[in-house]
Order: C-alpha cells, then sequence, then structure tokens
C-alpha cells in the first residue's frame, strides 16, 4: 500500500493570484480607456473625470484582491488511506485505486495476492486481448466517469474475471477498480433435492443407485434404494457416512454392498466430478463433490466391469429422462449418444430429431468454441467446468452448459448438462409484458383525459363561432375545418382510452356470430377480389357479455391489418379466415396458457397468410404508437385499441405465427378469448339519442351549478348552457360548488368534472346531497362512465363523456332536468 504525497507549499504558492502582471494590465486598460473618452468626447475635462472615477475602482478591487489572497485558507487534510484499506477489504473481490500519474494508491490483499504489490491497471498479467480492453476501460473512465467489461481471461486462458472501474474523490482525480472472480457453477448445486427425492427413488427401481459425495468422502445425499441395501432401512439417512465404508470388494475385484456382502449382486461403480479442479489459490475455491453412480448387474447393462455402451444407453435415456436437469452425451468424437427430454426442450429441439453435434445446437460464432470444449473434455483427464453460448432458438439470451469427461462408460466420454428454463423465460417475458402494458395504459389514460379537456373547449368555441357564421361566409369553412381536425383528435383520444381501458363502454349480453355477421358485407368490400375471406362458426356457442360496437370495432381492425399484411407482400392475394370457437373450461387446461382461468370461453380468430409479424416485434404490437407499416400509413393504435377493447371486456388476446413445412412464418393468427356470461340477461343501456327529441323540445329553464376547474371548459359549458336559457353559476373546485350550496343557493342540476384538485366532484357531490337529497348531479369526465359508475355510489348521477358539443351539453342537460321533473311529480316531492 502506497499513500499519496500531501500538497506542497510549492503548489499552494502556485494558486496565488498574480498581482503585477494583474495591475500592469488594468492600468493599461485604463489609461486606454481614458484616451478614447477623451478623443469620443472632445473634452479632457470629462475624460479626467472618467480616469479618476476609474482609478478609484481599480485600487478597490485590488485592495479587496490583496485581501483574499492573504486570508488563510482552510488546510484540506489529506485522506486516511489506512481507513480506505480496511473499508475495501473483501476476500470476494479485488479493489485497487489509482491516481492520474497511474499510480497505485492502495489496494487490498486480493488484489495483492492475484495481481502483485506493483501491478496496475491494465498492466496486470492478463492476456493480450484483455490487457487491451483494460486500456480502453482507463481511458473511457478518465472521460467518462465509469466503465465495465464481463469475463477478461489471464494469460493462461483459465480463470475470469468481471471489471469495473469508477472515477471518484472531491476532483475526481482517483479510479477505483474492482475485479470479481467469475467462478465456474457446479452441476451438483441442485442434485441433492433430486437425488434423495422422487426421481431417486424412480431410479432405485430400475437397479440404480446414487450417492452425492464430498470431497472427502462424506455421502450428502442419496437415493431411498442406496439407504435400504446399504443400511437395511429405507428412511435411515445414509448423509454423513463414509461412501468407502458402505462397500466392499471381494477377491476378483469385484464391487458390493458391505451389509450384503457376496450375497448381493455386483455394482458397476461410475464417478462422475461435477467441477473442474481450481488452482489452490483460487478465491472462495471449495473441493468439489461427485455423482457416485451404482449400476446393479442385474438389471441387464452388461456384464464385469466393462459396460457395454450398446445396452447401457437405452436404459440410461429411460432413467434420466425423468430428471428435470437436461443432461445429454456423446462419444470421444464429438457426436451425440443420446439427450434426455429436459436437454431436448432446453435447446427447442422438443418436437424434433437430435442433431449429430452439440456445436449443431448454437449460432454459428459458438460452434468453434463448443467443438473444441467437447473435444478436450472427450481426450483430455475427467474434468468438469462449463461454457457460455448463445442457443440458436433463442440467441439473445446467453445460457451456460456444463461439460464432465466421463470415463468407463463405454463410448461415452462427454457429459453435457443444461438447465431447462424455458417455462421460466417465457413467464418471465409474460410478467414483463404485461407489467410494461399496464403502465403504458395508464400513461394513454392521463394523456387521453387531459386531451379531453382541451378538445372539449375547442370544439365548443367552433360551435359557438359557427352560431355567428352562415355557410358562405369568409370564415365558416375555416371553422369547419377546425371542428373536423378536432373531433379527429377526439377519435384518437378515444382509442388510447380504449387501450387503457377508460373508455365507455355500453355492454349486452350476445352472440359472437351475429356480431360478426354485421360486419361481414362491409369485410367483404374492403378485401377486394384478390383475396379469399371466409367465415364459420362453432355449434353451441355460449353467450359474451360485451359491447357490440366495440366487437365490431375489433374485428375491423384485426381483418384490415391482415388485408395489410398480405398486400405489402407485394402479391396481393391471400387468404383471411374468420371463425368462432367454442372453448370448454377443460380445453384450457389441455392448452396450458396460465394466465387464462380453468371458464368456458367463445373464442374469436383471425388467420391472414400476410407473412406473420417478426419475432422481434411480437411482444410490441400491441402497445400505442407501434407500428411496421410505413411512414404515413398507419397510427400505430389499432392494434392497441384492440387490446383495449378486449381487456375492457375481461377477455385475452394473444397472437402467434403460423409456420409452414419449412419452419418459416407464412401467416398470423389474433386469438380471443372472451368469457361465457352465466348470468342474469343484461338490459342494454339506453342509446345516447334516445330521448333527444323529447328533451329538445324542454322548455323549462332552469338554475345550474357548473364546477369544472380547467378554465376553457368552464366558459364553454356556461356560454352554451347560458345560450340555452338557463342561470348559470360557475364555481372552480370541490369547495366553492359546496359552499354555493350551503349558503342557500337554489339550483336545479349540478354540472360538475369528476376529477379536480382538493374536494374533487364524488366528493362535492355527497357533502351537497346532505344539504339537498334530491338535487340531481351530472358529472363529465373523459373517464369510462362504466368505471366512474362502479367507483361512485351515488344515486340519480347522470354521465356525459368528454369531450362534447355546444349542441350535446344542452341537450344532455335538458334530459337530465326533464326526466328529474317526472321523477319528482311521480313521488309527490318538492322541486
Amino acid at each position: 500500500m502506497r499513500e499519496p504525497a500531501t500538497l506542497t507549499a510549492d503548489r499552494r504558492r502556485s494558486v496565488a493570484i498574480p498581482t503585477v502582471p494583474l495591475l500592469f494590465g488594468l492600468l493599461l486598460a485604463l489609461v486606454c480607456s481614458v484616451a478614447l473618452v477623451w478623443l469620443v468626447a472632445g473634452s479632457s475635462l470629462v475624460a479626467a473625470a472618467f480616469g479618476g472615477a476609474s482609478l478609484v475602482v481599480v485600487i478597490i478591487g485590488l485592495i479587496i484582491a490583496r485581501w483574499q489572497e492573504e486570508g488563510e485558507v482552510p488546510a484540506v487534510a489529506p485522506p486516511d488511506w489506512a481507513v480506505t484499506v480496511a473499508a475495501i477489504e473483501d476476500p470476494g473481490q479485488a479493489v485497487a485505486i489509482i491516481d492520474r500519474a497511474n499510480r497505485l494508491t492502495c489496494a487490498n490483499r486480493r488484489f495483492t495476492d492475484w495481481f502483485g504489490e506493483d501491478a496496475t491497471p491494465p498492466h496486470l498479467g492478463l492476456s493480450e486481448e484483455a490487457t487491451k480492453v483494460l486500456s480502453g476501460m482507463l481511458r473511457l473512465a478518465w472521460r467518462e466517469g465509469r466503465g465495465a467489461a464481463p469475463r477478461l481471461a489471464n494469460a493462461a486462458g483459465d480463470r475470469f474475471w468481471d471489471v469495473s472501474v469508477e472515477r471518484v474523490g472531491r476532483s475526481e482525480e482517483y479510479l477505483v477498480w474492482r475485479f470479481v472472480e467469475v467462478l465456474p457453477k457446479r452441476l451438483g448445486d441442485n442434485l441433492a433435492s433430486e437425488i434423495s427425492g422422487s426421481f431417486g427413488t424412480v431410479l432405485s427401481r430400475a437397479g440404480v443407485e446414487i450417492a452425492l459425495v464430498s470431497a472427502d468422502g462424506i455421502v450428502l445425499a442419496s437415493t431411498p434404494g442406496l439407504s435400504e441395501r446399504a443400511l437395511g432401512d429405507r428412511k435411515a439417512p445414509a448423509s454423513g457416512q463414509e461412501f468407502v465404508s458402505l462397500l466392499r470388494m471381494d477377491e476378483r475385484d469385484r464391487l458390493f454392498f458391505a451389509r450384503e456382502g457376496q450375497q448381493g449382486s455386483p455394482q458397476q461403480l461410475v464417478h462422475v466430478p461435477l467441477d473442474e479442479p481450481q488452482p489452490e489459490h483460487a478465491a472462495g475455491h471449495e473441493p468439489s463433490p461427485s455423482l457416485m453412480l451404482l449400476i446393479d448387474s442385474a438389471v441387464g447393462i452388461g456384464g464385469g466391469l466393462e459396460l457395454n455402451a450398446q445396452a447401457a444407453l437405452p436404459q440410461l435415456d429411460a432413467l434420466l429422462s425423468a430428471l428435470s436437469l437436461g443432461l445429454a452425451m456423446t462419444d470421444r468424437d464429438g457426436r451425440f449418444i443420446f439427450a434426455n427430454k429436459a436437454f431436448m426442450r432446453a435447446t427447442g429441439r422438443s418436437g424434433g430429431d437430435l442433431p449429430a453435434y452439440p456445436s449443431d445446437l448454437v449460432i454459428k460464432e459458438d460452434k468453434g468454441p463448443l467443438a473444441d470444449a467437447v473435444r478436450r473434455y472427450a481426450r483430455g483427464a475427467a474434468a468438469s467446468g462449463d461454457l457460455a453460448v448463445r442457443l440458436a432458438n433463442e440467441p439473445e439470451e446467453p445460457v451456460s452448459i456444463g461439460l464432465a469427461g466421463l470415463r468407463g462408460i463405454g463410448e461415452a466420454a462427454v457429459l453435457l448438462s443444461l438447465s431447462d428454463s424455458t417455462e421460466e423465460k417465457r413467464l418471465r417475458r409474460q410478467v414483463t409484458q404485461a407489467t410494461k402494458m399496464q403502465a403504458v395504459g395508464q400513461l394513454a389514460g392521463g394523456v387521453a383525459h387531459d386531451f379531453n379537456n382541451v378538445l372539449t373547449a375547442i370544439i365548443g368555441y367552433c360551435d359557438l363561432m359557427l352560431l355567428r357564421h352562415t355557410p358562405g361566409d369568409s370564415d365558416y369553412d375555416d371553422i369547419q375545418q377546425i371542428k373536423a381536425n378536432s373531433n379527429r383528435a377526439a377519435s384518437l383520444t378515444r382509442q388510447l382510452l380504449a387501450f387503457s381501458r377508460q373508455q365507455t363502454l355500453r355492454p349486452e349480453v350476445l352472440q359472437l356470430p351475429d356480431v360478426v355477421s354485421e360486419v361481414s358485407q362491409l369485410l367483404k368490400r374492403l378485401m377486394g377480389d384478390r383475396i379469399v375471406f371466409s367465415v364459420s362458426h362453432d355449434r353451441n356457442l355460449g353467450a359474451v357479455r360485451a359491447d357490440p360496437q366495440q366487437l365490431e370495432q375489433v374485428i375491423i381492425n384485426l381483418v384490415v391489418n391482415a388485408r395489410d399484411a398480405i398486400q405489402s407482400r407485394g402479391e396481393g392475394s391471400g387468404k383471411i379466415s374468420l371463425a368462432t370457437r367454442r372453448v370448454t373450461a377443460a380445453d384450457v387446461q389441455r392448452m396450458g396458457i396460465d394466465m387464462l382461468p380453468r371458464h368456458d370461453f367463445t373464442a374469436l380468430v383471425v388467420r391472414d397468410t400476410g407473412g406473420g409479424v417478426p419475432p422481434r416485434h411480437l411482444n410490441k404490437i400491441f402497445e400505442p404508437f407501434f407500428t411496421t407499416k410505413e411512414q404515413g400509413k398507419g397510427t400505430g393504435l389499432g392494434l392497441s385499441t384492440v387490446y383495449g377493447i378486449v381487456k375492457q371486456s375481461n377477455g385475452w388476446i394473444f397472437c402467434e405465427n403460423i409456420t409452414g413445412p419449412d419452419g418459416e412464418p407464412t401467416g398470423a393468427c389474433f386469438t380471443i378469448y372472451l368469457p361465457v356470461y352465466d348470468g342474469p340477461d343484461a338490459v342494454r343501456p339506453p342509446k345516447e339519442r334516445e330521448g333527444e327529441e323529447e328533451a329538445s323540445a324542454w322548455a323549462g329553464g332552469g338554475r345550474l351549478l357548473l364546477v369544472e376547474d380547467e378554465d376553457m371548459v368552464r366558459a364553454v359549458a356556461e356560454r352554451a348552457l347560458t345560450r340555452a336559457g338557463y342561470i348559470v353559476t360557475t364555481c372552480s373546485d370541490g369547495e366553492e360548488g359546496l359552499a354555493a350550496v350551503a349558503k342557500g343557493g337554489e339550483f336545479d342540476l349540478v354540472l360538475s368534472d369528476v376529477v379536480m384538485p382538493g374536494l374533487d366532484g364524488p366528493a362535492m357531490a355527497r357533502a351537497i346531497r346532505k344539504v339537498r337529497p334530491h338535487l340531481p348531479i351530472l358529472f363529465m369526465s373523459g373517464y369510462a362512465e362504466e368505471q366512474l359508475r362502479r367507483d361512485i355510489d351515488i344515486e340519480d348521477m347522470h354521465f356525459i363523456p368528454k369531450p362534447f358539443s355546444v349542441q350535446q351539453i344542452s341537450t344532455k342537460v335538458a334530459a337530465v332536468l326533464k326526466a328529474h321533473r317526472t321523477v319528482v311529480t311521480h313521488e309527490g316531492h318538492e322541486a
């Protein structure tokens, strides 16, 4: 450990203010300034006054500078490196601190043990490639503050480190290097529970016993049959016993269980080391356990000490197929002999044949390293290790494949192991996608809600301006254009609300074939002559509860997307099929889709021959504003709208590619699962236009309390309702609205926003009802009516969605007042 030198007196003098050069420069500037003033003003008196005033300022500045220069500068205590060394002492990683001159300031014991006392990055005796990487990290850290690199090897190539560097210090004058050794994973880490569990029971019944034995010969775990044959009790634990004490050898070098003696059958012993031997000085190294396989000669796997591989391998294949760890075996030439089901699943070959060589399972860049590793373990000493590779079926996710040299088991030379994490990866992707879609949905809903307020004001002011203009006026067409574009923007916000599941739905109990028939003629016209469009339905379909208009939108979006996919291939011809299917709870269980509950469903399936969706886009197609179409040909909201409508209808939607005989995608298949409705028949709420004619004839007037925190929306609504003959009192928040009623204000209707700062609309309405129990409430909001009715439990509550026009707000208020007046008259309450 070395300590850096502290600041010297020379360095402190170097920071003093150079007063003599500064004084000369100031005087020269003063003379020049006086001369310039004299030339411009033409008066020596003015120049003299300017020079005197400037001289006073310069003298004051020099006095202040001198005072600051002569003031005491508090000494900065040098760092206590002994404390630093104690803080960075860590047996699990090497830590070193260097200064700007690349001198070693201090390092922990692990660093000096691994690289020496005088070594500094990048000169640590690593491989040539690793040294180049460290040099680049050194420059990057001084420039950007940090850097990192994985798996840097030493010169021999048998040890690896993950390296990181970070710039630190008050003036960022030091670099902290950290080296963490990459230790190989051990195959025996998770085998103890497998051996002693149900898998061990299967092996025992087949005449194969396994013991997991530590480096000092102590049994760590064993199959139940081994305990029975060696100790006489199946439930007696063999762990803790010396493995050699359980066996004995006769004069012919045959191996028996000590308890059975020669009365039992001879055993064939196979030693499988589970880790590659490590150097004694390796950090955190512990002796590795081994697998001891005792194979009963009576099971028909050959006789004597020489095993017949041709007879053994089918037996081993059957025995190891129940193991969750993927295992495979190769001969000395690197050819596969067999692989269990878990290995086939992990490599994406569960439905195909085993390839000739392990290198056929990985991408092109990893073929050479894997083939070399298999050849090395097949012909070298019995050892084990692991290698990071990328499988051909999932090239973006590296996996670690274990290798172990086998001896004494016939042609088998190398044992390969690979964990089957297919299900784990699938679930992880599903959870990540669901979380991301939920977050994006919340964001989209919030944006759409704010846009609805803005669009309400724009559309309202357009309506008010159109009342003062007639067709033919110079501004009439411009106002109509503004209103048309505002309505288009409102349509986009409705799609965002559909994606975020916050739009207003009007669900009813219906049959999917009825909805399909409503849009089938339109779809056939959209397809053209070169696309074959077919429709089919299952029998005995269950009814579903959904909004028919929204389901029509879902079907149109899916079919139009399929048509565009076919036309984008350049051929222009293809097939699109639309089908409804009956899916029972038993079918769901057989499909194995964890996200679907065990319930009866009615499925809507849309298939096309448009070439499918690129695999890298499958997890993104339902995100808003994501599109694979050319610029200007898609908003990216079609499938996101479909996703939102389906989820708001308590359904599920999945997309998968349809592959051809060559394994290449030929089309896409979208499947929507809607739960079968088993409740009472739902009554569809009346349409918005029902009752509008009667409401438009309402001439009773009324006193309205308008509560809205958005100034633009409040002004538009006030003007619209005032023109309609109502007396309007406006308030900017819930507190003002409640105060207006509490002070004795007489109102026939409260028109309020839902989300407001402070006291929101529902809380204000509940407080008003305590004073005026029968006062009707009309909420206006950009959120879904169904969601609001579920969250707001208030009687005689009405709703109008934003954005609305002047005519819509006037008609809605009239309808509510007329309905309330009818109820009041019928029930005998005072109006």
